[in-house]
């Protein structure tokens, strides 16, 4: 009995999106009422919470995804995909209804992208499609912000467990801050920290996010500046790393996914957040969510040698805003 126990314990489980790509690379953005040769279109697997699931996966963690998908093509694409990577998938199915797709616009000049995307009501994942038992044993749980109600009652059922809760987070969607009130490690968008509460500055607002929900650590990623992290006592800035980006699409997602491999190694902030940059910017060289999720190799290679980024921020800059946050009522450190 307890080596079946053993052969089914999952290391994280991920509740949220996922989504059937079309990339379009073009050799520049469009100009309104223009007309434009593609340079290439392909037909990829994408979606924040299962690709995060899948890179998870090929770093040697057990992962378990929850999702919802429609009865079309793209839903048995979605399946396929995830079936060979793996993972662990619990699909709901609903009849007559199209899976989430997206068609990402991707500029061949910077490798940014643009995201067009479309979702059916009703493959919204509800809180009655959850199960407490697929939590169990688990070591860490991804969510998004996209559902917000079901992934409030999985992140609630993950603390009831002691199980940490990391939350991708990068709109403004209704009922996030209930969602927040659950999360031990919010990651952000850059953006994100400012429209929740109302300040630009990332040096003001992370740490008072960090203190309003009580998080262990809160992160917001920088694009290719890389990412910056406060604990509640210091702030952890890491510059990115010089690639030569052929498509921005995914590297949020397996930043994520490197987050959580790093947590349950026990690295430490700083190697955590280093080799989530490293991870996403290696993505960032290929085309695709999946486009190119590196070995544990390739990414260790890229932390010891890569060039980086420049800093977001001086040292004076955060020196100064710790001062001022830990001056601030309320906040805690980390653990």
């Amino acid at each position: 009995m307890s080596r079946k126990r053993k052969a089914q314990q999952i290391d994280v489980v991920g509740v949220g999106i996922n989504a059937t790509d079309t990339i379009i690379r073009l050799p520049h953005f469009p100009a309104s009422d223009s007309k434009i040769e593609l340079l290439s279109a392909e037909v990829r697997p994408g979606g924040q919470v299962a690709t995060a699931m899948v890179a998870c996966r090929r770093w040697g963690l057990r992962t378990r995804y929850i999702g919802k998908i429609g009865d079309d093509a793209a839903g048995k694409f979605q399946v396929s995909k995830m079936a060979r990577e793996g993972v662990q998938a619990l699909w709901m199915k609903t009849a007559d209804c199209s899976s989430q797709s997206s068609f990402i616009l991707v500029d061949a000049r910077s490798g940014e992208r643009t995201v067009l995307w479309q979702r059916d009501p009703r493959i919204a994942i509800a809180p009655s499609d959850l199960r407490r038992q697929s939590l169990k044993g688990c070591r860490a749980l991804l969510v998004d912000g996209h559902d917000t109600a079901a992934s409030t009652r999985a992140a609630r059922w993950a603390r009831q467990e002691n199980i940490p809760v990391v939350a991708d987070l990068d709109n403004l969607y209704t009922g996030v801050k209930g969602l927040l009130k659950h999360v031990d490690f919010p990651i952000t968008s850059k953006d994100f920290p400012g429209r929740l509460t109302g300040e630009r500055n990332l040096l003001k607002s992370l740490p008072k996010i960090h203190s309003q929900f009580k998080c262990c650590l809160t992160t917001a990623t920088l694009g290719h500046l890389g990412a910056i992290a406060w604990d509640g006592c210091r702030f952890s800035l890491s510059p990115g790393f010089r690639v030569r980006a052929l498509d921005t699409t995914g590297a949020g997602d397996i930043f994520h996914a490197g987050f959580i491999y790093g947590f349950l190694q026990r690295w430490s902030v700083e190697v955590i957040l280093e080799f989530s940059n490293a991870a996403a910017a290696i993505n960032c060289t290929a085309s695709g969510a999946r486009g190119r999720i590196a070995s544990l190799a390739e990414i260790d290679n890229l932390r010891r040698n890569g060039e980086r980024s420049k800093f977001a921020y001086t040292r004076k800059q955060l020196l100064e805003a710790s001062v001022r946050a830990n001056r601030q009522p309320g906040d805690r450190t980390a653990g």
